[in-house]
């Protein structure tokens, strides 16, 4: 599970921010949380703010990480980082970037971070607390030189020499087969999954249901009936790409691709009550085609424990069904190993406080003189647990809402 992360001139963060997945000491909505490492764990948080005011940036930051942790091993030693720090001020255009993540696996705490610009890796450090006290697994001191426990110097040295500038010491040393790292090396390269586009999904997701998993399959129909889809069954095929379509593909195209084997496509038929005409996954909308594409990753991460980050849950989804997804990684009875759940959104329906706790509504917000962007929770404001916080944030008193001139407010006071 996240616990937190810090973003220190990266995009359009500037001065340092932390995003935190940790609960306060606020009482009620117990079950929006997870007790582990003896610390209160959010489930779910969301993320309100005007267009242009950072939501996407934090997202983009987290699946660059991401990216380049997992494609580190394989990256070329000439090639550059995808690390962009802020652009208008003259200091930090030429500062690397900072990132620094806090995690838990199997209730034991871990915290990496890493100094970078495009060029190369300045500093990294991974730290974790097997029996409660902070212990060192390596820390990059420059971008040659490292530290080491005693114990591990000789194989983590030897390690060190196969490493480059511009690649992760966390990935090579996994690559490596260092016992040490593979656990946060898999949970920051694979139990964080970033969705920027869930309309995006449709290949990986009907590869999915081509496995005919009778759970997955369960769970769909089980979520397509209390969602109201009017879809009682479904099937997904595999055909070869038609002839004509084939012969359209560019010869150059073609050469890109393996044409050992025909090239396949994925379609999905759907069953609607009261017909057993079948539509095509085409003549479905865009919510059933979302949500039907979505549902396979909510499953895995319910399953398997994983974070799911989401930039814009609310495209093309009923303001219900987004309360319907949200509900159910806060759900005991449905998460019952601590998935998180962390999305940005423009529906103010979940600004509601037997809801969402206060920890768990977080706002971005830009200045306009100079760029940068802000980040901080709903309780870093005194909200009364009965206060109308959907109105309050429409008025702007938590900030985080665009300033449109000469228009009527439809929020106005009364």
């Amino acid at each position: 599970m996240i616990l937190e992360f810090s973003i220190v001139n990266f995009l359009s963060f500037k001065d340092k921010v932390t995003f935190s997945m940790f609960a306060n000491a606020t009482s009620g909505l117990d079950e929006n949380y997870i007790i582990s490492n003896n610390r209160k764990i959010l489930k779910t948080t969301a993320i309100y703010g005007a267009n242009a005011s950072g939501k996407t940036n934090l997202f983009r930051i987290l699946t660059l990480v991401i990216s380049m942790l997992r494609r580190s091993n394989n990256a070329n030693i000439n090639g550059k980082l995808p690390i962009v720090p802020f652009k208008f001020d003259e200091e930090t255009i030429n500062k690397p970037s900072e990132f620094e993540i806090k995690f838990i696996v199997d209730d034991v705490r871990y915290v990496y971070g890493f100094l970078a610009d495009a060029n190369k890796i300045y500093e990294e450090y991974l730290y974790y607390y097997p029996n409660g006290r902070e212990t060192k697994i390596f820390d990059r001191i420059n971008t040659t030189q490292y530290s080491f426990p005693q114990k591990d110097e000789r194989i983590l040295n030897d390690i060190a020499q196969k490493n480059a500038p511009n690649k992760f010491f966390l990935a090579t040393a996994t690559n490596w087969n260092y016992e040490k790292t593979k656990i946060p090396y898999k949970f920051l390269s694979s139990d964080i999954n970033t969705f920027n586009n869930l309309g995006g999904l449709r290949d990986l997701a009907l590869r999915e249901y081509l496995k005919n998993n009778k759970e997955l399959k369960d769970f769909e129909l089980d979520f397509l009936k209390k969602a109201d889809f009017n879809i009682e069954d479904y099937k997904v095929l595999e055909t070869d790409v038609p002839d004509d379509v084939l012969a359209a593909i560019p010869d150059f195209i073609k050469a890109g691709m393996n044409m050992k084997e025909r090239p396949k496509v994925f379609t999905a038929l759907f069953k609607h009550k009261g017909s057993d005409i079948e539509l095509s996954y085409e003549e479905e909308s865009m919510g059933t085609q979302i949500v039907f594409c979505f549902i396979p990753f909510i499953m895995d991460a319910i399953n398997n424990k994983k974070v799911v980050v989401v930039d814009e849950l609310d495209k093309s989804l009923h303001p219900y069904l987004v309360e319907m997804i949200v509900q159910m990684f806060n759900d005991p009875d449905i998460n019952k190993k601590g998935a998180q759940l962390i999305f940005n959104t423009h529906y103010t329906n979940l600004l509601k406080l037997n809801f969402l706790r206060r920890d768990q509504i977080w706002f971005t917000e830009k200045d306009d003189s100079n760029g940068i962007s802000d980040l901080y929770p709903l309780s870093d404001f005194s909200v009364r647990k009965v206060e109308n916080v959907e109105k309050g944030y429409m008025l702007g008193r938590y900030g985080a809402v665009p300033y449109i001139k000469n228009a009527f407010n439809l929020w106005e006071e009364e």
